[in-house]
């Protein structure tokens, strides 16, 4: 709850007025019309569980009934005489939720015309936060706004539930809880993470944020099943939850990681407390359904407002140290530090995604081709499609300056798609092309795209058969058996297929067989260097041999003159590709060749 932009904070203490004097009259304001209605306290306070209060938002001043002290169990009137007062009793992931009900924010963020009524609940700590001790409070009451739209006034009644009773309760903690654990979920998490940033702009007092992961969750899970792996987390989360001091906070982030504010804590505190954090799970034996188990941590650590100035950069920041001490070793705590390689990076890549995503809502990537040629004749055999980004300006970018981070940040399920369209559709527009399309490690085991592939063919033989599929070595083992089945269903819809980049990975005789391609393409580094140096000359027979012995076609990649032309069709390669074949083209520039007399 906060007052309008133009209220001026006091923290004097308004006296507690007799229940007889408390009415809506008392507010000034003359935004507000006049009303004579009073509380009826006989009917809202039918015991000792519930108060009532008057709030002037344009002085920001309460004025409570003559209960409230005994009602939340606060010691001086002080403590709750204005909203920035009262708030810092309510538990953190819930400031936002009262302060949003109060001010009547809806889903286009804008006061209800008129003031509404609001009804919540949230927890609600007596003492200070660190206290430990809470109460449950439903608070329920009517808002009015000015002219401006700025709160000016609100009335209401304020009550101690029976969480064993409150239905609305329960759903309430549902809301907030995670179910493994029972600490704060991702969201309640942040929402309490943006409330200790808020608080720390106008303070001096430092803040930590840890981020906690457990080490070895996967390998618990790949052992004993992830009923075992989930018993190994809610035991970690109690084992946490007990090392924390009175007023922190942990909450869960995501599956093996926990979130962890630490209050008033600097540099050598959050170290401290994560070496206590460390030890509490090191020394700490998991009695398990399965058997005992032992778990370790890494740690990341981020110092608030110092080091972050909103909830977003204090995940990230924490993230990035915690990705530090897993490369470090297991059972490690790293702080962030600020990085500006790192940071440039980031924003680097942040702008690439941006780009790419504009390029793809419209329709601005476009392809370029280039010639694969039979190594004896030089005549084109089909085209690689190469992608090209344009540029609002019209210059064209390179797929290698975009494609790397793209499949990082799970962009190039989409970019393979748009790919596709682009390449089908010039099958239908040149009738004599024939195209080898590439496609990310994500593609193998997507269906929707086999599915995108037969619905734009229309399951033509006379389109897909003019089409080559090729799929990076790296990717093709690291998944083999999706890979098969990939490379299975593409030979049924009539489409060859090729391991592009061979040589650079690791597959072996076997998966080679195993992978049943039509082609493989040998790695340009091989290539390209071939006239000077009698080491890529072994190895590219050796290549040319075993593809040979499969009855699979060879290709050359990064051909660059005529020597390299020469020994590459002394050694038997069946195509080859490079600048001395052709150069890349635009496809909106191919024209189909006359066709023979």
């Amino acid at each position: 709850m906060s007052a309008g932009k133009d209220a001026k904070l006091t923290t004097q203490d308004p006296p507690i007025m007799p229940p007889a004097l408390i009415g809506l009259h008392q507010v000034t304001s003359e935004d507000v019309p006049v009303e004579s209605d009073a509380f009826d306290l006989v009917g809202i306070l039918s015991s000792v569980d519930a108060t009532a209060y008057v709030w002037d938002a344009v002085r920001d001043q309460f004025t409570w009934e003559s209960n409230a002290l005994k009602v939340l169990n606060i010691r001086a009137s002080g403590e709750i005489a204005t909203a920035v007062a009262f708030n810092e009793h309510i538990a953190l992931e819930h400031v936002k939720r009262r302060v949003e009900a109060i001010k009547g924010l809806g889903e286009d963020q804008r006061p209800v015309p008129g003031g509404h009524t609001f009804r919540l609940q949230y927890r609600f700590t007596p003492g200070d936060r660190r206290s430990g001790g809470t109460l449950w409070l439903e608070d329920s009451g009517r808002v009015w706004y000015g002219a401006d739209g700025d709160v000016v006034r609100a009335r209401g009644v304020i009550r101690v539930i029976d969480e064993q009773h409150s239905h609305e309760h329960i759903i309430l903690r549902r809301n907030d809880l995670d179910e493994l654990t029972g600490q704060l979920n991702r969201t309640r998490l942040t929402e309490a993470l943006d409330a200790v940033i808020a608080k720390s702009q106008s303070s001096t007092q430092s803040t930590a944020f840890l981020m906690v992961a457990i080490n070895n969750l996967a390998m618990i899970n790949q052992t004993f099943g992830f009923d075992i792996g989930d018993q190994v987390i809610a035991a970690a989360a109690k084992t946490l939850k007990g090392r924390l001091r009175g007023g922190d906070i942990i909450g869960r982030y995501s599956a093996n990681k926990f979130g962890i504010i630490v209050n008033d804590c600097g540099p050598g505190a959050m170290r401290i407390s994560a070496d206590r954090f460390l030890k509490s799970i090191r020394d700490a034996v998991i009695a398990t359904s399965a058997c005992q188990i032992s778990a370790t941590l890494s740690i990341g650590g981020v110092l608030i407002p110092d080091q972050a100035a909103s909830a977003q950069t204090a995940l990230s920041h924490a993230l990035q140290a915690l990705d530090l001490a897993k490369q470090k070793r297991f059972d490690c705590f790293m702080a962030y530090e600020p990085n500006q390689g790192h940071e440039t990076a980031r924003q680097k890549n942040i702008s690439i995604a941006d780009d790419v995503s504009a390029a793809l809502e419209e329709q601005r990537m476009v392809l370029m081709l280039q010639p694969i040629v039979d190594a004896k004749t030089l005549e084109v055999k089909h085209y690689e499609c190469l992608l090209r980004m344009e540029k609002p300006d019209g210059s064209l970018v390179s797929a290698g300056e975009f494609i790397e981070i793209a499949e990082q940040l799970g962009m190039s399920r989409l970019i393979d798609m748009r790919t596709l369209e682009l390449a089908v559709d010039l099958l239908k527009k040149h009738p004599a092309i024939s195209l080898a399309l590439n496609v990310s490690g994500l593609t193998p085991s997507n269906h929707d795209w086999l599915v995108r592939l037969h619905r734009l063919t229309g399951g033509r033989r006379a389109l897909t058969e003019r089409l080559v599929i090729e799929i990076t070595e790296t990717a093709a083992i690291s998944d083999i058996d999706h890979t098969i089945a990939f490379v299975d269903a593409l030979k049924e819809l009539g489409c060859k297929t090729a391991i592009d980049d061979f040589g650079a990975g690791y597959t072996s005789f076997k998966n080679l067989k195993l992978l049943n391609v039509d082609m493989v393409k040998i790695d340009g580094a091989f290539v390209k260097n071939l006239a000077t140096d009698a080491h890529d000359l072994v190895f590219i027979r050796a290549l040319r041999d075993l593809a040979q012995s499969f009855e699979i076609e060879t290709v050359a990649e990064w051909v660059q003159d005529q020597a390299t032309v020469d020994i590459l069709r002394d050694v038997g390669i069946d195509l080859l590709q490079g600048y001395f074949c052709g150069e890349p083209k635009p496809a909106a520039d191919f024209r189909n060749p006359p066709a023979k007399s």
